[in-house]
């Protein structure tokens, strides 16, 4: 029986996360793209620092472990968020959350090319499914038949986040997740202040003079991003990755939905049928094969 607080907590995250990307693209009518970017992981950053000095466990890592964190830094904190926050602005948040979910298969496919991981039918199957999925998004899911400029910026940034896996997952071998977390991010939000004084030096650099769009983004940091990251974090540790990786399947419909109300983006059948698609790939790839033995599992609330 799964604990009533984790599935609680599992929910919490797939509404959080879908919020974050109606959120971010509300955000960006106030802020400019790279600004918008760097201050939401300075945010981010000072909260988990402060988190790290309360858990006194955290270790100095090797020479190694800090080329692969400054990997990890580039890939997936500066050229995911650059990429993400430009792209939204050229697209719709219903689009961003539906791309950024073709990450697992995206991994997958890395994972063979660079990391030799054997890939079986059923997930060479599950990518192409996906990848179906979103060429119906990129290419009829704007007003008119073509590629978006956006939905390519946020194709690279999903790319991005695909290819830091990787080297997290090299690092988590020897290093926790909570560790690999704060370090990358610390080193991406380094990493982009020279982004920043490009986009200053350029006079693109605009920020909101709203107190409440500034506290709009200290909770999408904090909360959407510190806190929902613990809580996922511990969903996977009490009911595993698979049981979890099917709240992942909420966030864009989420995000389509709350868009639709909030930002008055509207509700396109290529959405709709590309999301399905893709979420189908993905539950096709992460799907089990259960032996005769194995009970089927169910989902329970205590």
């Amino acid at each position: 029986m799964l604990d009533r607080t984790v599935f609680l907590k599992l929910w919490g995250v797939s509404l959080l996360w879908g919020g974050n990307y109606v959120a971010s693209a509300y955000m960006l009518r106030d802020f400019s793209p790279v600004f918008l970017s760097f201050a939401r992981l300075v945010v981010m950053s000072l909260f988990l620092i402060s988190v790290a000095i309360v858990n006194t466990s955290m270790r100095r890592p090797t020479l190694r472990e800090w080329g692969l964190l400054l990997m990890a830094g580039i890939t997936g904190t500066l050229i995911n968020q650059l990429f993400y926050f430009t792209g939204l602005q050229g697209s719709t948040a219903g689009n961003a959350a539906l791309i950024v979910a073709l990450s697992p298969i995206a991994t997958t496919l890395l994972s063979r090319m660079f990391l030799k991981e054997a890939i079986t039918g059923q997930k060479l199957l599950g990518a192409v499914v996906a990848l179906i999925g979103v060429v119906c998004i990129v290419l009829y899911g704007g007003k008119q038949l073509g590629i978006s400029h956006g939905d390519v910026y946020l194709l690279v940034a999903m790319l991005g986040m695909s290819v830091s896996l990787l080297f997290i997952r090299k690092l988590t071998t020897e290093m926790s997740a909570y560790e690999v977390t704060i370090y990358s991010t610390v080193i991406g939000t380094i990493l982009m202040s020279p982004a920043v004084a490009v986009e200053a030096l350029s006079g693109n650099l605009h920020a909101s003079h709203q107190a409440l769009t500034w506290v709009l983004l200290v909770g999408v940091a904090v909360v959407g991003q510190g806190l929902a990251g613990f809580w996922w974090n511990q969903g996977i540790a009490a009911a595993g990755a698979s049981m979890s990786a099917m709240f992942m399947n909420i966030p864009p419909f989420v995000a389509i939905i709350v868009s639709h109300f909030v930002l008055g983006d509207p509700i396109l059948l290529a959405q709709l049928g590309g999301g399905v698609l893709i979420l189908t790939g993905v539950a096709i790839t992460n799907m089990r094969r259960r032996s005769p033995r194995e009970p089927k599992a169910g989902l329970g609330v205590s």
